[in-house]
């Protein structure tokens, strides 16, 4: 039997797609920190939208259930007050986007290593 010599081909690192799933994390880490002003605006309009949803359907019941009506405007409350955080938080995103990042790291890593 003819021994072959080990000939390994070098570590390409984008071809590796620990690389591009590192690179895509990182990039949605930097997505979420570019968008985070803007997206607390919105948020906090559509989850008022919500809220304000949410009293009229109670009062509907109310009355549907004969229970005297409620004036909804003097009812009203501020929003920052009623509901000052996030329904849906960015740093969810954000943990999710990390984490991804570190897993990745870790594995590509592993695998430049093991190329070795």
């Amino acid at each position: 039997m003819a021994t072959h010599p080990d000939i390994r081909q070098p570590f390409r690192l984008l071809d590796s797609p620990w690389f591009w799933a590192l690179a895509f994390s990182f990039m949605a880490l930097v997505a979420t920190a570019l968008v985070a002003p803007k997206y607390a605006v919105r948020q906090q309009q559509i989850e008022g939208r919500f809220l304000g949803r949410q009293q009229a359907a109670i009062e509907r019941s109310r009355r549907a259930a004969g229970l005297p009506p409620v004036d909804l405007s003097e009812e009203a409350r501020d929003r920052d007050v009623a509901q000052p955080r996030r329904i849906v938080p960015l740093w969810t995103l954000s943990t999710a986007a990390a984490v991804a990042a570190l897993g990745c790291g870790v594995m590509l890593h592993r695998e430049w290593r093991s190329s070795r």
